[in-house]
């Protein structure tokens, strides 16, 4: 059974991970929960690994997120960027993996909308997460290279699967709560990905390589996972509201500042589309994701 190191074990997509590949590798962890194997802060100080292993996955990171001040956008960098040269420092003093396989995100590509997007398009993120995950992307290339470590990047988009942070934990919230709007009927489509899709893509990369977007194929309209949503809640349909009054909202709420629920920069990413093109890992590894609206369960 081939060895695995895996880091990030406790958060939303580790803990998926680890009971998806269980059954298929030895794993053991790195983070800060008591437990992890090696319990470490990976932004901080490089471990003390004492085992060789064939496959590592880097899924440890700081997401969901907006920092306020330069000292929170620093911190980005410190568990993106440094943590991930401290993972690879303590793999150099103990020995190398044959595979290496880094969780990025679609945020390296710094779009709000657009649609098929591909892998070779430039990476133009500018946010602190985006520019941390990019960094770390170009110092994994250079050091795989140099250690001959086969290397595959995952650039995956929304991730779904039970209790999600980020947007999709804030739709569900929202809807739960009663306090979510629906803006001009939920046409814009979104690029979702089933947790567990990224552990069915280990096998197929440890011994390939490269880069992936890797997410669904149909690309589910905001107005389907609302309803999805309020299925699996009980709840009726959500309030639409037309594009010209959540407008007029959105001009309010940039006046009131960050505790305004809505602005013009949060209207614009829910009224546009933005999805990416799978068809990299569907016609290079042989991959089929799941389909979200069949296999999402909010619980």
């Amino acid at each position: 059974m081939n060895s695995l190191l895996f880091t990030g074990a406790s958060g939303f997509i580790g803990q998926n991970l680890v009971l998806e590949l269980q059954n298929s590798f030895s794993i053991k962890t790195i983070g800060l929960s008591d437990i992890d194997y090696y319990k470490t802060n990976l932004a901080t100080s490089v471990p003390d690994l004492k085992d060789v292993f064939n496959i590592v996955i880097h899924a440890a990171g700081k997401a969901h997120s907006v920092p306020k001040t330069e000292a929170e956008g620093k911190v980005f960098f410190d568990v993106n960027l440094q943590g991930t040269k401290n993972l690879c420092m303590a793999l150099e003093k103990t020995g190398l993996p044959k595979s290496f396989i880094f969780v990025s995100t679609v945020a390296v590509y710094g779009l709000e909308a657009g649609e098929n997007i591909k892998e070779e398009i430039p990476l133009n993120g500018n946010t602190p997460y985006a520019l941390s995950k990019i960094q770390a992307e170009q110092f994994l290339t250079e050091w795989c290279n140099k250690h001959n470590v086969i290397l595959t990047i995952l650039r995956p988009s929304l991730i779904a699967g039970p209790n999600p942070p980020g947007n999709l934990g804030a739709m569900i919230k929202g809807i739960s709560t009663g306090k979510y709007l629906s803006i001009g009927g939920g046409k814009a489509r979104k690029s979702v990905l089933m947790v567990q899709d990224i552990a069915n893509l280990i096998p197929l990369v440890a011994d390939k390589g490269g880069v992936y977007n890797v997410c669904d194929s149909h690309h589910p309209s905001f107005g389907e996972l609302e309803e999805l949503i309020c299925k699996q809640l009980n709840k009726s349909s959500v309030i639409s509201v037309p594009f010209f009054i959540a407008k007029l909202l959105a001009i309010v709420g940039d006046l009131l500042g960050k505790y305004a629920p809505i602005n013009s920069d949060k209207l614009s990413k829910i009224t546009k589309s933005l999805t990416f093109s799978n068809e990299k890992a569907r016609s290079t590894l042989g991959w089929e994701p799941l389909n979200v609206l069949d296999n999402f369960r909010i619980k």
